[in-house]
């Protein structure tokens, strides 16, 4: 039995989407905040999801259109956060500096209805949450950390963004495809009665079953609701050693390619950003061991969008590259190749700034 339908907003309509199928598979409403362009294509022809199912060789197509939930989209301006029970941030993180988004995501902290981040880059006051971190000292790692000034850390959540998926080019913009069917890994909120909300929504998830010719089929992609703060930091480790490093000095390689060309490097750097994180207060549960997220690597056949996004000229990418140097350099502790890492995307980011103001 599913719970009490409620109502959420998700700024993101890329990513966000993915989030977005699961709860309107499950009856929930779902108000995406995006593009004008995409708003329109969404409000007329809704958003398809194509996932990989194990044992079969076609992916599935998640038609919006199809299912029990509600869906529409809208502008910054056209949404009000207090009318939800609950709002995701989807978005890459240069993109809360934007006008708009600014002022809706202050309008989001100053609601203090629950918000739960699907972001790479944990949103700061997030990390206040976190005994040992001082989050005033990396503010250097965000393109612009005031956009965080007005969120009580108390009705923040972080949720790992594990699952890997991309707008397919040749596609319209409502049509997201998934490339890495895994799970959705919150972690709680401080409030019982906001994780009360998250631990509803997994439920109904795990519920779905996909009417497939074949019979009803279990989805892949859950929501995971944890009592550790700190199962999205897994993530960490995969953004250093596989991510940041498809960005190379003048292009990009895959995520494949990045993880397992020197795969001992690839160890050394994934397993210094696990330990990082088990000196903050981790547990081995919390975290993924290498060989398991190698394994995973071996099908990421694309750069990673960082790349993808430095390659195509971005001037602010996310930079959990540079917030985890920040973080260990707290705890006394450092990595060559994390250095190096950060230098390379200041350089390729500068580059890029060089460029756009001689247009």
């Amino acid at each position: 039995m599913m719970s009490t339908p409620r109502k959420i907003l998700i700024l993101g309509a890329s990513y966000g989407s993915l989030l977005a199928s699961k709860l309107l598979f499950a009856g929930h409403e779902v108000t995406l905040v995006c593009l004008p362009a995409e708003a329109d294509l969404i409000n007329s022809e809704g958003f398809r999801v194509r996932m990989p199912v194990r044992g079969r060789s076609e992916p599935i197509v998640i038609d919006s259109r199809k299912l029990p939930g509600k869906v529409s989209a809208a502008g910054t301006s056209e949404v009000n956060p207090a009318d939800y029970d609950l709002v995701g941030l989807a978005m890459q993180e240069p993109q809360y500096r934007s006008p708009g988004v600014r002022e809706l995501l202050a309008a989001v902290a100053r609601s203090r209805v629950p918000c739960m981040s699907i972001m790479n880059m944990p949103p700061l006051p997030y990390l206040k949450r976190i005994p040992g971190i001082d989050a005033s000292a990396l503010k250097a790692a965000y393109t612009d950390a005031s956009v965080w000034d007005d969120f009580d850390p108390r009705t923040l959540t972080l949720c790992s963004p594990d699952p890997q998926a991309i707008r397919p080019p040749e596609e319209q913009v409502n049509v997201l495809q998934v490339t890495l069917p895994t799970n959705f890994k919150a972690a709680r909120f401080d409030n019982a009665a906001h994780t009360q909300i998250l631990r509803e929504l997994e439920a109904d998830i795990d519920a779905v079953r996909f009417p497939a010719p074949e019979g009803p089929l279990e989805l892949p992609v859950k929501l995971r609701v944890s009592e550790s703060i700190f199962v999205p930091l897994a993530k960490w480790s995969m953004l250093l050693a596989g991510n940041y490093r498809c960005i190379t000095r003048d292009g990009m390689r895959t995520a494949q390619e990045a993880v397992h060309t020197d795969i001992e490097e690839s160890r050394s750097v994934y397993n210094f950003v696990y330990d990082l994180c088990l000196r903050l207060g981790a547990r081995d549960e919390d975290l993924v061991p290498f060989e398991k997220y190698a394994a995973a690597a071996q099908s990421l056949t694309r750069p990673a969008s960082a790349a993808r996004a430095l390659q195509n000229g971005a001037q602010y990418i996310e930079r959990a590259d540079k917030l985890v140097q920040l973080v260990a350099r707290q705890l006394g502790l450092r990595h060559p190749v994390i250095d190096r890492i950060v230098d390379l995307v200041d350089t390729r980011l500068h580059a890029n700034r060089e460029a756009a103001a001689k247009k």
